[in-house]
């Protein structure tokens, strides 16, 4: 996933969630099929959105914390934090066209 970030519970800090860009937390797992169907859009989202959103990528097994913290019930799961706080949270799998209608709506 070019443009994609991937991260741990171990480097989740402020840092990662500062800057100007709202950031888009991709939860997944790798024994989840609509994580696979859904992480091309993401990638596409990466690469799209670029230049106002940074694109975080984490795999819920290994990462329990961060699952907690952002109350990630099921897989695929996505939030979009602006500032640091959940602006925006979608849960189970979403098309390409549903994704930017989701980013476009939260993002202004």
């Amino acid at each position: 996933m070019s443009n994609v970030i991937e991260i741990t519970d171990s480097q989740v800090t402020p840092a990662v969630f500062a800057g100007e860009k709202a950031v888009l937390l991709y939860f997944w797992a790798s024994w989840c099929g609509p994580c696979r169907l859904v992480s091309p859009s993401v990638s596409w989202a990466a690469q799209e959105y670029g230049d106002r959103l940074k694109v975080l990528k984490m795999e819920i097994d290994p990462n329990p914390e961060t699952v907690k913290i952002y109350k990630v019930e099921g897989v695929p799961a996505l939030r979009l934090l602006k500032n640091q706080e959940v602006i925006a949270s979608h849960e189970g799998a979403i098309t390409k066209d549903k994704l930017k209608e989701f980013i476009e709506a939260n993002l202004g």
